[in-house]
Order: structure tokens, then C-alpha cells, then sequence
């Protein structure tokens, strides 16, 4: 029946990520110290960096990040704040702070990309060797700067950092599965790939750059995830991000209801438009250049967020056991409940290494209830997507 290879066909397509996710899963879980740093690092005088903080609006909460930065400067780095189209007084208090601020105002290109750039051009006359960028909502562990720009001067690379977002201390069980979520997307992911030598994706703060890089990298723009494109260019070109699970950036999930939606909804259909758009190109690319950092890379990608993952899966599962029940193949069923058991196992596994903390074996019953809560953002995904960069709207009012 024509319905049993349609069925098949897309059971294999969604058993690859599921596979990819068990695998990254598996990697990280063998052993889960960190690798020790090259005999190339070790002892190495840094370059001079400059760390980039884009801001918005961040009035209530940049002295904060300032001040997690500001005491890992050495001789000769800079700190530069990009006031973009700001509206309260974030750029006095990041003065008032010690930082340099240069002021951005173009309320038609709205977006972190343009305030990326806008501060690299200002940076142009006094070149850094390395270029770290900082959200203005995060915190910066200690040692975390020198360990990027080592790290990044002696790969010659893009360096991403450890970033982890946390649920308050009084968060509901919702805010505690998505933090456990947030650290299967970029804790344990990345530092399976990592165990192979293989590169990671961005993550839009805590990146670190050599300068000759980021001086020409395509910023200007106003995607949704441009973090992720950025990173995806780059590695096209020939420098592929490297994950620095030693350096740690943080962050705390925003308890407004309307932002923690829009920071959701903006993240998870830039990451499916990515997809669609650049894992074509980069499997091409692998082909075409026999790179093995660019599969991986294109099979990373291709792993959905989390709940959009299981979605789709159990959705199949569903049209597989109706034709079976008609009398179909059920082949396709046994690809696809192949492909849960698989997110099932990854889901476990990644819980009892790395999360026990965020969750516990009870919480993971009301994952299918956290996940199927996600459908109307795809379903906001089919009928109208976000296509234009929001603003996060912050704890206390702030956006």
C-alpha cells in the first residue's frame, strides 16, 4: 500500500533524531568530567578581550551582570555595552558601573544581531584579539572568561560556553521539566558530541571569538535565532564552534507568564525555520567538502526542540497503529515505537545523570502533559510564524 511507504518513510526520518539524541545522550553519560584543557592552553597568556553586552532595556538587571564580569578583566580588555533603542536608564547604570557604552538607535532594524554588529564596528579602531558576548540578563561564573578566550586563541575557533538557564527556587513543576529540558538541549548534547571531537551550536551568550572572525561574520541581522545561523555560517566557512563545558554562563527563566510564552514561541520556530532552511545546505556542504564536523553538525540541527520531537513522533504512532488496524503494514509502527523507546530511554538516562537535582522520577510522569501543553505554539508554528525579533518581556515588567 502507498500509505505503509509514506508511513515508513517518515518513521525513518523521525527515528534519526531520535537516534541522534540517544547517542549525544549516551556520549556525555560515559564519562562526564570535563576534558582536561590542551598542553597548547595550559599556561598560555590570554589576548587582550573584549566582552560585547547587547542591552535592552536591561535597566533592572545589567549592574548585576556587570558585575560578574568586570572582576574577570585582565590588563588590556575592554567592557562594552551596546545600549540598544533603550527607553530606561540602562545605559547611565552601565556607566556608572565602569563599562563603555555606545548608544544605538534605529527603531526599523530591531533585533540582537544589529546591536552585535553596531558594537563590533565600534570595537574596529582598538581591535581585541578575542571577542566574548554576554547577554545582559546572565551571570558569568568565575575563571569563565580566561577559559573562553585560552580556549578560543589556541583553536583559532568560536568557543561556546556552558549556558544554562534555572527555574526560581519557588518554580512549579512546568518550570523544572523545562529546565530539565534546557539542560538536555545544552549541557548534555553538546558535551556528547564533544566526547568525539565533534562541534556544537551556538547559544547566543557566552560565545567567544577571535577577532578576525568576528569582524566579518555576517551579525547585521534580524533573525529569530541568529545565535544559530551565525554559528551555522561559520562552520560552512571553516571554523566550526567548540564547546567549552568548563565556562559557565547562567541565567533564570523569566516568571512572567507572557514572557516566558514569547521567549519560547521565538525560540522553538526559529530553531524548526532553521531546520528546514540550513540542514539541506549542510549535509550538501559535508558531501561536497567530506567534512565530518559538518554532518554532525547537520544531524545535531536536525534534532527538533524536545516536545516537538515526541509530538511528532506520537502523532505517527498514532496514524501507524490506525492503518495496521486496516489491515496495513506494520513496519511503520515498528520504526516509529522504535523511535520513542529510543527518546524514552535518552529522556531517562539523561535525567539520572545529569538532572537529579531538577527532577525526579515522579516528575517525569507529567513530561507527556508539558509536552502536549507545547501544541499551541506549533500550532501558532502552521498558522502564523513568528517571523520578526520580540523583545523577552523580563520579571517586573520589563521588555
Amino acid at each position: 500500500m502507498m500509505i505503509d511507504g509514506v508511513l515508513l518513510g517518515v518513521g525513518v526520518v523521525l527515528a534519526i533524531p531520535a537516534f541522534v539524541l540517544l547517542l549525544q545522550v549516551a556520549l556525555a553519560s560515559w564519562s562526564r568530567s570535563a576534558p582536561a584543557s590542551s598542553a597548547a592552553e595550559k599556561g598560555r597568556a590570554r589576548p587582550a578581550v573584549a566582552v560585547l553586552v547587547p542591552a535592552h532595556d536591561e535597566a533592572a538587571g545589567i549592574a548585576s551582570t556587570l558585575a560578574t564580569i568586570a572582576p574577570q578583566l585582565g590588563p588590556g580588555d575592554r567592557l562594552l555595552v551596546v545600549a540598544d533603542n533603550c527607553t530606561d536608564a540602562t545605559a547611565a547604570i552601565a556607566r556608572e558601573a565602569g563599562a563603555e557604552v555606545v548608544e544605538r538607535n534605529d527603531l526599523r532594524r530591531r533585533g540582537k544581531g544589529y546591536a552585535l554588529d553596531f558594537g563590533v564596528r565600534a570595537l574596529e579602531s582598538q581591535p581585541p584579539g578575542v571577542v566574548v558576548i554576554i547577554d545582559a540578563d546572565c551571570t558569568l561564573e568565575p575563571f569563565a572568561l580566561d577559559r573562553l578566550a585560552s580556549r578560543c586563541t589556541s583553536t583559532g575557533r568560536p568557543v561556546q560556553a556552558l549556558y544554562l538557564m534555572r527555574a526560581s527556587t519557588d518554580a512549579g513543576l512546568r518550570s523544572r521539566i523545562a529546565e530539565f529540558a534546557w539542560v538536555v538541549r545544552n549541557h548534555v548534547r553538546p558535551l556528547g558530541f564533544l566526547r568525539w571531537g565533534l562541534p556544537c551550536q551556538l547559544m547566543g551568550t557566552g560565545m567567544a571569538f577571535p577577532w578576525e572572525l568576528i569582524r566579518t561574520a555576517p551579525l547585521a541581522s534580524g533573525h529569530l535565532v541568529e545565535d544559530m545561523q551565525l554559528g551555522l555560517d561559520l562552520a560552512v566557512a571553516g571554523a566550526s564552534p567548540l564547546f567549552c563545558p568548563e565556562a559557565g554562563v547562567g541565567s533564570t527563566f523569566p516568571q512572567d507568564a507572557e514572557g516566558t510564552a514569547t521567549q519560547r514561541t521565538r525560540w522553538e520556530h526559529g530553531h524548526l525555520s532553521v531546520i528546514g532552511a540550513a540542514a539541506p545546505r549542510l549535509l550538501w556542504q559535508a558531501a561536497l567538502q567530506g567534512r565530518a564536523d559538518l554532518l554532525a553538525l547537520a544531524l545535531d540541527l536536525c534534532v527538533p526542540p524536545l516536545a516537538a520531537l515526541v509530538i511528532l513522533t506520537t502523532i505517527l504512532a498514532l496514524l501507524c497503529v490506525v492503518a495496521w488496524l486496516l489491515g496495513g503494514s506494520a513496519a511503520p509502527l515498528a520504526v516509529v515505537m522504535v523511535a520513542l523507546a529510543a527518546i524514552g530511554i535518552a529522556v531517562v538516562v539523561a535525567r539520572n545523570t545529569f538532572a537529579r537535582q531538577i527532577v525526579s522520577v515522579g516528575d517525569l510522569l507529567a513530561v507527556p502533559a508539558y509536552v502536549f501543553g507545547k501544541l499551541p505554539v506549533y500550532a501558532r508554528l502552521l498558522r502564523r510564524r513568528q517571523v520578526a525579533w520580540i523583545r523577552t518581556k523580563r520579571d517586573g515588567g520589563r521588555d
